[in-house]
């Protein structure tokens, strides 16, 4: 019977610990998508930018690697909306506008 209790037991512990890092997840996540809205714009003038040929307007990049259609939007390193600015991973701590574009771009997979 002991044996029994101390399977419920580890039961329980183990549905509290996953219910509480679901939460420390979630929570977690709040203050990032908050903070993602008062990120700085990514100057062209940046030495990273410079480095990786961002322009704000895909449409006015010389670069012989940009292609039609190519911009922050359709990119697997960008994670803000359609319009506007939002977060890319490859220029942390700062946001890039969604009609931008750089050399790293990587079409977002379906």
């Amino acid at each position: 019977m002991s044996h029994e209790k101390d399977i419920e037991s580890r039961r329980r512990f183990l549905k509290a610990a996953a219910g509480t890092a679901a939460a420390a997840v979630i929570v977690g996540s709040l203050p990032r998508l908050a903070r993602a809205a008062d990120l700085p714009h990514l100057a062209e003038t940046d030495p990273t930018a410079k480095a990786l040929g961002y322009v704000e307007d895909a449409s006015k990049t010389t670069d012989a690697k940009h292609k039609a259609g190519d911009d922050c939007a359709n990119c697997q390193f960008y994670s803000g909306g359609a319009t506007g600015y939002g977060p890319c991973q490859l220029f942390p701590g700062k946001s890039v506008s969604a009609k931008g574009w750089c050399v790293s771009h990587s079409t977002k997979k379906a």
